[in-house]
């Protein structure tokens, strides 16, 4: 079988910067609202904050990001970046983004240890995005 085609938009290496503002901003709010027990947001923000961070790194690396409906679809991009610890961080973006819905469209909200696990996991990959981007 053929591999998976994802929907991609060039972009500019320049860019990337552009994409790890946004990580940036979502991460800082994202602590935020963890210090304030604002558990909702919290998932929010670092679902967020995980995407534009792929983007960030998919940018840098690659000067594509994924444009695909499917948010699953940039795991696939991180995981095809040529650097050591791509496969791993890509789990560990999957493992963010699965917890979109739940976030974002059910009605109950997220539990303290589940704002404080995606946060942990957020924050593991925009600091790996940063130590790439800023070395």
């Amino acid at each position: 079988m053929p591999p998976k085609r994802i929907k991609t938009k060039q972009e500019e290496k320049s860019t990337a910067s552009d994409y790890l503002k946004k990580a940036q901003d979502n991460h800082t709010q994202m602590l935020s609202a963890l210090g304030k027990n604002n558990y909702n947001a919290v998932g929010t923000l670092a679902v967020q904050c995980a995407i534009s961070s792929a983007d960030a790194i998919c940018v840098y690396e690659k000067g594509i990001r994924s444009i695909s409906q499917d948010h699953f679809d940039v795991c696939d991009l991180v995981r095809s970046i040529p650097l050591p610890d791509a496969n791993e961080k890509s789990n560990i973006l999957k493992r963010i983004i699965a917890k979109k819905n739940l976030i974002q469209y059910e009605k109950r909200s997220i539990y303290q240890t589940e704002a404080h696990e995606i946060a942990k996991a957020a924050n593991r990959f925009y600091q790996w995005v940063i130590s790439i981007i800023n070395k």
